[in-house]
Formats: structure tokens, sequence, C-alpha cells
């Protein structure tokens, strides 16, 4: 008979992970659940001296089925998933792909210039460039070292 040392710290972490998962599939806005589980489209971010670059992964759907709003300091994007209805003669149908609405808000970390965003759209990525404000582009912060 082997012997396994146990580790209660692990335990308990695991707990909580899993207690974290239960509160937040509780707690996610109807609005954005789907089946019991949150649709919440990939994002990738990136920052360079003159704008902010934003990709998003929303594949299956068609540039017409997104609405892409943009304020001074958030993105946000929202949208719907058709699904497709068949029926199968034998009786049985699965279906693992995920329908209905979504929405993602994506706080930005600079003051951007919303009359001049660029957008992107191709193989179910969604591509934005969000070029900064002026001000955010000179401003120079002393930072005191004590």
């Amino acid at each position: 008979m082997a012997l396994i040392r146990w580790q209660p710290f692990q335990e308990i972490d695991a707990l909580q992970r899993e207690m974290n998962r239960l509160f937040d599939d509780v707690l996610a806005p109807s609005s954005r659940r789907e089946n019991g589980m949150a649709f919440m489209p990939a994002a990738e971010m990136k920052e360079t001296e003159d704008a902010i670059h934003l990709k998003l992964e929303v594949p299956g759907l068609e540039a017409k089925d997104l609405n892409v709003e943009v304020t001074a300091d958030a993105v946000s994007i929202s949208g719907e998933r058709q699904s497709e209805t068949k029926t199968e003669e034998k009786g049985v149908f699965r279906s693992e792909f995920r329908y209905g609405k979504f929405q993602r808000v994506i706080p930005l970390p600079a003051q951007i210039d919303n009359q001049k965003v660029q957008a992107e759209y191709k193989d179910g990525i969604l591509k934005l460039t969000l070029p900064k404000m002026e001000d955010e582009r000179r401003k120079v912060v002393k930072v005191n070292l004590g």
C-alpha cells in the first residue's frame, strides 16, 4: 500500500476555485447566459504610442450581426448568434454550438478619439484601431520617489 501525502491547502484552493465558478455562473447577467454558460468573446489589446489596437474573436457571425459602440474610455461589443434549426428524421439531433445574445464592455487604458476609430472584420476576427487623444500622447507624469 502506497502512502500519499495529504496537502490540505491544495484541496482548499480547489474548493475556492469551484465556489468562485459556481457564484460566477449564478451571478452572471441573464442576458449573457446560454444554457447555463455565459458567452464572452475573447479579446486581445495592444497599446502603442499613438493608438490602442483591440482584436476580438467572434466566429460564426457576419459584420451586420455585430454592434460596436465606442466612448472615449470604453468599447462595447454586442451581437447575437442565430441558430439554424434542423430536424433529423431518425429522432436524434445534437448541437454543441452556442447561440444567443452576448455583450462585452472593455475599459480602455487611455482616452481615445472615438471619431477616428477604424474597424475591420474578417474571418471571425474584429480588429479595432482606437487612436489616442492628442492630450494623452503628450501627457507626461512626474513620479515622486519620496
